[in-house]
């Protein structure tokens, strides 16, 4: 048997998953089942309807360095045609501030000035010192080098040795201090911490680099966005009705065995026989299902995620608030459990939700309650001067998957990349590269490259 007739199981109907089958359609494999638990694909994509027009629950935008997102949509025929966004900022008592315009902070015209200087030192840092920081995925870091593709339209292979890189392993917080650039954070705060990945003084400087490597960051500063009018999830929908294969909902897999060269899943009941089988579902609950090794289960038991919460909610029109606003105030580790973000999608009525992000946990800290982290959100509007008058929906996501500073050090990544292949067991999805769709896509191409 050919390898182009191996039949192969891509577990998980999300970005990862349904990348994983586009690429492995267009390298000639057409032998594979998608298994999604859910009613629907798209993952954190999720974009529910209300009002006739969708709004987001999780996934919001994109940027024009989505280099396998905007695969995807040539694949599918689409683009990123949604309406434009824009933001203001607000101190947490609800005053409107602008904290980057010298002329409204004369006070902190000296600090404004160092951060410009020391956003210029960190890129030039970047592409020097540390020379193969933004390679997807996150192999060879913590042994200083760095394998994989580009970060450019042609994504060419590239590798190299960087001993520098084993500074990716510290905290973001220490990682700057370190370089002398603390002043970064201020800027690197809003696409991160508000989108749900956690502290900088908790989470490895590597995530933060490969998802806001410095083209990315510039995208979001100057408001250089993608959206899509039917939301992100639309995205996956179409990618899903487009392959020769669409993804099998409702699938609900209880045991996989691998024995005698073969993947066996029950899913719903039924056995089924495969050659080779992608997890790109939470590894962290792999072995509740599979039959995991040592390695495994030891491995994945080290993964940790944020808990990240998400409520859409109607206001009276009088409460509507005119824009999107971020609350730098609320994305402190002191304020963990407050509203962070809130965002107003369509500009043009009031007659639609806006949705509020916040976090709720801390490595140092212990979890706040679901309960009580929303009823802090919902009295943080108010406060803010946009009180919502009712909850339409609501979602406590696990969220970005990833591993701490000490276990990222001790070559996590590099056992688990050596394990790919092994009882024709592939490993992607979020903690493979990082949370977010155009990262986890990306990735499942770099794994169709390297073993398809």
């Amino acid at each position: 048997m050919s390898n182009l007739e191996e039949k192969i199981c891509i577990i998980g109907g999300g970005p990862a998953g349904l990348s994983a089958a586009m690429y492995l359609e267009q390298k000639g494999y057409h032998n594979y089942a998608v298994l999604e638990r859910d009613d629907h694909v798209g993952g954190k994509c999720h974009s529910p309807h209300y009002n006739g027009r969708r709004y987001e629950m999780g996934a919001i935008m994109g940027v024009p360095s989505y280099y396998a997102v905007h695969d995807v949509e040539e694949f599918c025929g689409i683009t990123h045609d949604g309406p434009k966004l824009n933001r203001n900022y607000k101190d947490r008592n609800g005053n409107v501030i602008e904290p980057f315009e010298p002329k409204k902070n004369i006070l902190k015209i000296p600090r404004l000035m160092k951060m410009k200087s020391q956003m210029k030192k960190l890129a030039e840092l970047l592409e020097t010192k540390y020379k193969g920081y933004d390679i997807n995925g996150h192999r060879g870091v913590s042994e200083g080098r760095y394998e994989g593709f580009a970060v450019t339209p042609g994504r060419e292979p590239v590798s190299g040795e960087n001993p520098n890189l084993k500074d990716l392993v510290l905290p973001f917080k220490q990682f700057c201090e370190m370089n002398g650039v603390e002043l970064v954070q201020d800027i690197w705060i809003g696409p991160f911490t508000s989108f749900g990945y956690g502290y900088f003084d908790e989470i490895p400087a590597a995530y933060v680099l490969k998802y806001l490597d410095f083209q990315t960051t510039m995208n979001f500063v100057k408001i250089n966005l993608w959206t899509w009018k039917e939301g992100t999830q639309y995205i996956w929908e179409q990618l899903n009705e487009h392959l020769m294969h669409q993804a099998r909902l409702n699938s609900k897999i209880t045991k996989v065995e691998r024995k005698d060269g073969k993947v066996y899943v029950t899913v719903n009941g039924e056995t089924e026989e495969f050659d080779k089988i992608i997890i790109t579902a939470p590894l962290q609950y792999m072995p509740e299902y599979f039959d995991a090794t040592p390695e495994e289960k030891e491995l994945f038991s080290k993964i940790d995620y944020e808990r990240y919460d998400v409520l859409a909610v109607e206001t009276k029109p009088e409460d509507h608030p005119e824009i999107s606003y971020y609350v730098f105030d609320n994305m402190t580790p002191d304020r963990y459990g407050h509203l962070m973000v809130y965002y107003r999608r369509w500009r043009d009525t009031k007659d639609q939700v806006i949705t509020t992000y916040a976090l709720r946990n801390h490595q140092n800290k212990p979890e706040i309650p679901y309960e009580e982290c929303r009823a802090t959100v919902l009295e943080d509007l108010k406060t803010l001067k946009n009180p919502a008058s009712n909850v339409v929906y609501e979602k406590d996501w696990y969220y970005f998957p990833h591993v701490d500073s000490e276990t990222y050090a001790s070559g996590w990544y590099e056992k688990v990349e050596a394990m790919q292949g092994q009882l024709g067991t592939y490993y992607a999805g979020e903690v493979m590269s990082f949370g977010d769709m155009d990262e986890t896509a990306e990735y499942s191409r770099e794994l169709v490259e390297r073993f398809f």
